[in-house]
């Protein structure tokens, strides 16, 4: 009898020489589905190779400058062709090699014949791999920075807008004390805003590995300049320099510690919190009718059920969120597994883990302002909802009003509380309405109250100081931060794919 995995082969055997043939190669989701193309540049073999070639470049221009025999014309030769990359001779020259950084380097040089000579002068293949993705690290942040201000903006405006709408707060999903809707939006923006500090940290502190050699001695540097040590140390400066770094990192082996991909990957890591907390509430909310997601004209929230109005772009939010952090995970334990200067099995995780890292990053801030920019609330549900449960709420305002006006506070508690169980019992029980005003209204140990039960259950007078909060977290904490970044936030995306 065949197996299973039998039956699949033959059945892939079978399958037309011709059917289906641009679409038989597996599409990763972030950037067929997902992903914008800003991102996906940032991350794309074009990007990648012309940053070698950019660090080539770097590498031979601060030699040039410290006084090893390299020629303008060699230097001029290798700007003109940092684009021109032959993909098919790379590719043929890595299957000669086996060795990706040499593939290119013979593709570099086929372009630059007079260059040849001195492209990859002294680096090991480390200088441009690691190099590079620190460049793609550090454009990806900056990415990721803009999207953070733009979500913060949006938000801003619905917490202003609602500062003052009272709802139901809630602790372990059961009805507490009242919030407004607008300070509830700024729970989620303040976790953003944390996470936007922590961008910001690591833009500033990102450095480059450098120019260190094969295994963080610089020793063949040294070499080529005499043993002069002020030079080796002048070239790793500008490089940085001329990369756009304003330093390096301190030491390293023949790679930077990995510990840097670990600290990244966790800053993306909180994002991705802060998108499931909000997300996660709004489709909470989406189930109490209260607030809900975008919807379009044409959208179906199911094939089957044709009146559902499901929060699918916060549950794709939930779902990559739920990916991006798991990621520190593996680079935590690439991180710990790098033996002395270092160990290859860093290499093919790194090249899955931090591309998507970010890719996902991206699809989920893009989804968070879609999400913000058209969040709708229903306010007559929300009021409904608070006023089911304010009348309990109201008791001990009722009582102190009647203890001032003379009760005695012992009789007034006991009559409430018996009226409390009472109507509670209507609203389980029965599945009716709360009429605990109504037992109030025609007991006469209340009558202190009768004539403003109205304005004692108004629900803005139990929202504490939820408006001024809103008022004091814009002004002190997010505008700032938007004045700060006036310019980003007049930057749009290229494009979203499939929001």
């Amino acid at each position: 009898m065949s197996s299973n995995a039998d039956k699949f082969l033959a059945a892939a055997a079978d399958f037309p020489e011709d059917a289906l043939a641009d679409q038989r190669v597996y599409e990763h989701p972030l950037v067929q589905r997902y992903a914008t193309k800003e991102m996906s540049f940032i991350w794309s073999p074009a990007m990648k190779f012309t940053t070698w070639r950019k660090l080539w470049t770097a590498l031979a221009t601060a030699e040039q400058e410290l006084g090893i025999e390299i020629t303008d014309e060699q230097l001029e030769e290798m700007r003109t062709h940092l684009f021109d990359i032959n993909f098919d001779l790379a590719a043929k020259k890595e299957a000669e090699f086996r060795h990706d950084v040499m593939g290119h380097v013979h593709a570099f040089g086929d372009v630059v014949p007079k260059a040849m000579p001195i492209i990859h002068l002294g680096a090991t293949s480390c200088y441009v791999g690691d190099n590079t993705d620190i460049v793609q690290i550090r454009e990806s942040l900056v990415l990721v920075k803009r999207k953070l201000v733009q979500v913060l903006s949006i938000l801003k405006e619905f917490a202003v807008k609602y500062r003052d709408l009272p709802t139901l707060g809630f602790t372990h999903y059961q009805p507490a004390q009242l919030t407004t809707v607008g300070k509830r939006c700024c729970l989620w923006m303040q976790e953003l805003m944390l996470d936007y500090e922590r961008v910001c940290i690591e833009i500033e502190k990102l450095p480059m590995r450098g120019v260190k050699g094969t295994t963080g001695t610089q020793a063949t540097f040294l070499e080529l300049f005499d043993g002069d040590h002020e030079k080796v140390k002048k070239l790793n400066t500008r490089v940085c320099e001329l990369m756009g770094f304003e330093k390096s990192i301190a030491v390293s082996g023949q790679t930077y510690t990995r510990k840097i991909d670990y600290n990244v990957l966790s800053v993306l890591s909180g994002i991705a919190q802060s998108a499931y907390k909000m997300c996660g509430d709004i489709r909470l909310l989406a189930n109490l009718k209260e607030v809900e997601e975008p919807f379009a004209k044409t959208q179906i929230g199911s094939s089957a059920m044709a009146y559902k109005r499901n929060p699918m772009r916060s549950e794709r939010v939930c779902s990559l969120a739920r990916y991006v952090m798991g990621l520190p995970n593996g680079a935590a334990n690439t991180a710990a597994n790098q033996w002395f200067e270092r160990t290859l099995d860093d290499s093919a995780i790194r090249r899955i883990i931090l591309p998507e890292g970010f890719l996902a990053t991206d699809v989920i801030l893009t989804l968070l302002a879609n999400i913000a920019d058209g969040l709708h609330v229903w306010p007559e549900v929300v009021r409904s909802h608070v006023m089911a449960e304010l009348p309990f709420m109201a008791t001990e305002v009722i009582l102190m009003e009647c203890v001032k006006a003379g009760g005695d506070r012992q009789e007034l508690h006991e009559a409430i509380r018996v009226h409390s169980m009472d109507a509670g019992a209507v609203v389980k029980g029965e599945g009716k309405p709360n009429d605990l005003m109504e037992r109030v209204a025609k007991d006469a140990i209340f009558a202190a109250v009768h004539d403003k039960l109205d304005t004692l259950v108004d629900p803005k007078l139990f929202v504490g100081r939820a408006p001024e909060q809103v008022d004091e977290f814009v002004t002190d904490e997010i505008d700032p931060i938007l004045a700060e970044n006036k310019d980003l936030l007049e930057q749009q995306s290229l494009d979203t794919v499939n929001v």
